[in-house]
């Protein structure tokens, strides 16, 4: 039975319900929204780097929905990691009109830095979980700032929660958001890292991103 569940086509049809399954459920919910002039910006003449903690990873789709609303027509592309559970995420986001790149941003993978970098050179959003795939919790990676100073683009941290959510045994305690409850979602002012200290980027990173989370359960 495992490895029925670890095959492609069973990997692909639980993608495709995850992905439905979380476009209904945000439909259910009662959102609050602070922050949308930084959201806007997503609708601006630039492509941004637009983060969030891997715990919020499910309700994130949210926020691009938000922003095509808000008139966003740029592509967007995600950074998914090689790892079975990466990829499956990926399928998923993807059914929800988002590329992926495959990589790691926690451990500077190389090939996902170059795919990053070209698809914003393209003008694509990108989007990260810098504390991803494997931790420590709310803590980013350097990955996230190395790009936005290499590729000249600001980042966007974003954060998202929702009152009614099953919270998984997993490191990053990611909530599952559950139907007919609250959301919060908080976009914070964007974030632009040197070209030359791209060091000084990560712990803004780690900063505004726990921020917006605390502000996201203040909503609630």
């Amino acid at each position: 039975m495992k490895k029925f569940y670890q095959s492609a086509p069973a990997q692909a049809f639980i993608a495709w319900a995850a992905a439905r399954y979380l476009t209904l459920v945000a439909r259910t919910l009662r959102w609050r929204v602070e922050g949308e002039s930084h959201l806007r910006l997503m609708a601006g003449d630039k492509p941004l780097i637009v983060v969030f903690w891997h715990e919020s990873l499910p309700s994130m789709p949210i926020f691009w929905l938000r922003a095509k609303r808000l008139g966003m027509t740029r592509p967007a592309v995600v950074l998914a990691s090689q790892h079975r559970d990466g990829q499956l995420i990926g399928q998923a986001v993807q059914h929800m009109g988002i590329a992926l790149v495959s990589g790691s941003s926690s451990r500077g993978g190389a090939a996902g830095l170059r795919g990053l970098i070209k698809a914003l050179s393209n003008g694509m959003h990108v989007g990260l979980t810098p504390d991803g795939p494997r931790g420590p919790r709310r803590v980013a990676a350097p990955g996230v700032a190395q790009l936005a100073s290499l590729s000249g683009a600001q980042i966007l941290p974003c954060g998202a929660l929702t009152s009614r959510a099953k919270t998984l045994d997993s490191w990053d305690k990611m909530r599952l958001p559950l139907p007919f409850g609250r959301g919060a979602l908080v976009c914070g002012a964007p974030i632009t890292v040197a070209r030359d200290d791209w060091p000084a980027g990560v712990p803004a990173v780690t900063a505004a991103l726990n921020a917006v989370m605390d502000r996201a359960a203040e909503l609630l």
